[in-house]
């Protein structure tokens, strides 16, 4: 089977570059930050070998999509109607929709708010949260010397500054420290210094990334890394940076849909060793998410594996993948 082709489409008033494969039922994939379109690589071949036409956009502001500049054309609604206009650019009545990182919480969103278009959704490491009852940054975990990585990255500039200084290197470092090796790595340094290892946390005077060299994981190959510094060295990080800029603003957009729950059959996979897991609270919300999302089928949890699910684990994923599809009505 030859890989995934990739072309740009208009959808929702924007150019997003997708990269599909295979023919049959559609299942439309979004990735997280700082991804694209090719972590997905491995889902789009097993899927199209299944069966279905499966379809990874560069979500908005990364790869070859559109980037608009404006903090605010980052909510999760534009990113809904994204995905809604990719359907209708494909000429597709429907589809299941995966999602992972920001993807999960895009993905979840508009399958809450577009079931008649997202009739089933699998869900990769964040669980569902129902929202808030303050502004989620009001409540980030801050100290004298250091913050939350999502309050980091509020400041336009900053995080661009050190991550686009050498984009290769910017992405290694975080492949390999949310990973499950990484996650074990960071855990043993900090007992060995007798400390508790703070889970997101980055250093106010230092920033996030490490100041020595780090490994390649075992399951991403130098090209790989060649592969993703390239995109974000075309692309740059202002983009993917726009969606936690919008984690407020989102927080307020989505009052209007308060007790809405996610009505469509759902999956929901993670790594144990997941730093999402490790959040204040995720252990709550993963036992109590059958409460919002009715029709959850399952709870898949994957032992050893850190945060970049579908790439660390991509035969367990796509086993998983294909039987939640294949136990869904035509």
């Amino acid at each position: 089977m030859s890989g995934p082709t990739q072309r740009i489409i208009k959808a929702n008033g924007i150019s997003l570059n997708v990269a599909e494969q295979g023919e049959g039922p559609l299942v439309l994939f979004c990735h997280g930050f700082p991804e694209g379109w090719y972590s997905w690589r491995h889902q789009l071949e097993a899927l199209a070998a299944a069966g279905y036409h499966a379809v990874a956009p560069d979500m908005r502001g990364y790869g070859k999509s559109d980037k608009p500049e404006a903090i605010d054309q980052y909510t999760i609604l534009h990113m809904a109607g994204d995905l809604v206009g990719v359907l209708d650019a494909l000429g597709a009545k429907d589809a299941v929709i995966v999602g992972h990182d920001w993807g999960a919480q895009i993905a979840w969103h508009t399958a809450r708010l577009r079931p008649d278009r997202f009739r089933a959704a699998a869900i990769l490491s964040v669980p569902y949260r129902p929202r808030s009852p303050v502004r989620p940054t009001s409540v980030m975990p801050q100290t004298e010397d250091a913050l939350f990585y999502q309050l980091y990255f509020q400041e336009p500039g900053v995080a661009e500054a050190e991550f686009e200084a050498d984009p290769r290197k910017t992405l290694g470092a975080m492949l390999f420290g949310g990973s499950g090796e990484g996650a074990a790595a960071i855990r043993a340094n900090a007992e060995r210094q007798g400390r508790t290892a703070g889970v997101g946390m980055v250093s106010r005077k230092d920033g996030m990334l490490p100041k020595v060299p780090v490994p390649l994981p075992s399951w991403l190959s130098a090209a790989d890394l060649d592969y993703y510094g390239g995109e974000f060295a075309r692309s740059g990080f202002r983009g993917p940076l726009n969606y936690y800029r919008n984690i407020d603003r989102n927080w307020e957009l989505m009052g209007a849909f308060e007790g809405v729950k996610v009505v469509v059959p759902s999956l929901y996979i993670a790594g144990d060793h997941d730093m999402v897991i490790a959040f204040p609270g995720a252990a709550e919300q993963i036992a109590n998410m059958k409460q919002s999302v009715p029709q959850l089928r399952e709870i898949k949890m994957l032992p050893g594996c850190g945060h970049w699910t579908q790439q660390e684990r991509p035969a367990e994923v796509n086993a998983a993948l294909v039987d939640f599809l294949r136990s869904l009505p035509n």
